[in-house]
Parts: C-alpha cells; sequence; structure tokens
C-alpha cells in the first residue's frame, strides 16, 4: 500500500482475504496483513489515511502478496521488495493499475498481463515487454496474476481462493458479499457499452432457471423462448450484458457445477460428466482441461488431501 491508494481496491483485498472464514470451510483461512510501502499513515485517492504497523520487512515472509492499484512514483523499495518475492517463488497478484507497479520491478517482462482499459496505451508505452491483455477481466500467468479495472479485483481474489481452496469455498465467499461466483467475458463488455440499467426479469428468471437444468440439454432456442426473444435478439442481449455467448455461459456453468460435485462426492467421473450435462467422460475431461487447465482426476486429488491436511 502506496499513498494515492484506492480504498475499494484494497477493501476488496481486505473482505476477500482478511475476513477469517476459516468456519465456512472447515480449514484455516489467509493469515492476512496490510503493509505500508510509504511510511504510515497511508494518504487514500478518497482523502482520508489507514494506519498499519507493518512495513516493507512483512513481505519476506509473504506467501501470496496484493498490490493496489499504483498512485504517483513507483516506491523503489517496494519494487526491490516485489522483485525478491518473487524470486523466492512468492504468488504476486495486482488489482487495476497495481500493474503498472509490478512491471516496474520486472516481474511481468514476457508474461501476460491486464490492467484497467483506460491505460492500455499508457502500459504498452511504458512497458512493451509484458503481453497486455486489455480484454479480460483477469490473467492468471501462474505465479503473477493481474486484474483488470476496480471490480475485476474481485474476480480475481475469488479465482486465487477457488486455487485454494476449492469451488465450494469461493462460491461461500462470493454468496457472503453478494457477488457472483464467476462472470464470464471481459472488461471488452464494458468499454463497448455499459451493462444497461433494466436487465428484465425474464432475463435474470432464464439464467437462473438453466443453472437449475444443467443436466439436461439446453439450446439457445431454449433459453430464447424461456426470455420471450427470438434466438438471435436473446443472443445479442446476453453478449450485451455477459460479455459472452449463451452456449459459452452454459458450458462454464456445468464446468463449475462438475468441480463442486469433484470436491464434495465420490461420482464416478462419467457421472459427474452426465449430472452436469457435458454428456461423456471424455467430454468433461476435454472442457476441464481447456478451462480448469487440469483433469478432473488431478483437481479431485488435489481438494480430496486439501481437506485431509
Amino acid at each position: 500500500m502506496t499513498h494515492g491508494t484506492s480504498p475499494f481496491e484494497h477493501g476488496v483485498a481486505c473482505e476477500v482475504f482478511g475476513i477469517d472464514r476459516s468456519a465456512d470451510v472447515g480449514r484455516p483461512w489467509y493469515r492476512f496483513i496490510v503493509c505500508a510501502a510509504d511510511p504510515p499513515p497511508v494518504s487514500t485517492n478518497a482523502g482520508y489515511t489507514i494506519d498499519t504497523p507493518y512495513g516493507l520487512e512483512a513481505l519476506r515472509r509473504a506467501d501470496t502478496i496484493v498490490v493496489t492499484n499504483a498512485g504517483g512514483e513507483h516506491n523503489a523499495a517496494l519494487l526491490d521488495a516485489l522483485r525478491r518475492a518473487h524470486e523466492r517463488g512468492a504468488r504476486l497478484m495486482s488489482v487495476c493499475t497495481g500493474a503498472f507497479v509490478l512491471a516496474a520491478a520486472g516481474v511481468l517482462d514476457g508474461r501476460r498481463a491486464t490492467t484497467h482499459w483506460m491505460h492500455t496505451e499508457e502500459f504498452r508505452r511504458r512497458y512493451p515487454k509484458v503481453h497486455l491483455d486489455p480484454d479480460v477481466l483477469y490473467v492468471d500467468d501462474g505465479q503473477v496474476l493481474t486484474s483488470a479495472g476496480t471490480a475485476a479485483g474481485i474476480d480475481l481474489a475469488l479465482h486465487v481462493v477457488r486455487l485454494d481452496y476449492g469451488a465450494g469455498a469461493a462460491n461461500k465467499v462470493a454468496r457472503r458479499m453478494v457477488v457472483p461466483p464467476h462472470r464470464d467475458g471481459g472488461q471488452a463488455q464494458f468499454v463497448r457499452e455499459p451493462v444497461p440499467d433494466a436487465t428484465g426479469d425474464l432475463l435474470a428468471e432464464t439464467l437462473a432457471w438453466a443453472g437449475d437444468h444443467l443436466d439436461e440439454r439446453i439450446g439457445v432456442e431454449d433459453l430464447a423462448a424461456r426470455a420471450a426473444m427470438s434466438p438471435r435478439s436473446f443472443a445479442r442481449r446476453f453478449n450485451d450484458i455477459t460479455g459472452t455467448t449463451p452456449l459459452q455461459w452454459l458450458l462454464r456453468q456445468r464446468v463449475l457445477l462438475a468441480q463442486r460435485l469433484l470436491e464434495t462426492t465420490d461420482l464416478p467421473v462419467d457421472v459427474i460428466a452426465a449430472q452436469s450435462g457435458l454428456g461423456t467422460a471424455t467430454n468433461l475431461r476435454l472442457h476441464f482441461q481447456r478451462i480448469v487447465r487440469t483433469t478432473p482426476n488431478a483437481y479431485r486429488r488435489t481438494f480430496r488431501e486439501a481437506e485431509g491436511a
């Protein structure tokens, strides 16, 4: 945290990682502390200050470091601390223009990353070695993760919880925060057209219905009929609001359901494939590998071992 930090982006990290949710997940939660790179109290861009007893020395022991938005000139001591943390294998993640700090530290060179769409040109000019993707909500490049503007930090933080504790835990955190556990699409949807103010009840009801019937064969025509729209109008409206297609949204919901079933049941993979609407075990493995980047069996083994730890 440096002078000029954003209270919202700082609050995202505090809300997701800083509130003890051990009782919800049945395992010890993150040990979370706020560190100041500038002498505290640190001024925010909203006109008030945040105090903390912790400085950059605390980063020497951190397994995960969250960098919020960049406020003015980058602190040289912070950049050195981030480089050392990266070298020893710590996971680094940024919210919004915090990507500028990671780029200034050199840990994004040669990596894919994102930041707020308003700062795309400046970022590319200053850090040409970074493979910037301005159209996504977040980028997981392994050891280094970056999110797009402001609220996309929630998407990235929930993604990290999903990696560490599983889809069930991420869903519980999202439910407490009253946010979706996963948003499809990217920030490009917000660049080209803001989300309409009046999302029809029929569309919301249609998505809720689809979520309860993922094991059934569902096509765009079925969804459009329930929303009282033509298939073309429904697909266009759906894309305007979610940033993705109805079929891609359905696929992602089915993979998320498969993740929950792998974590919470002993059902065979072929049964999970059927119950999640993916049909066959082969089809489940194909989409699971593409979206989750691992196999169903490896995913189940990881979270079963985590529960037993």
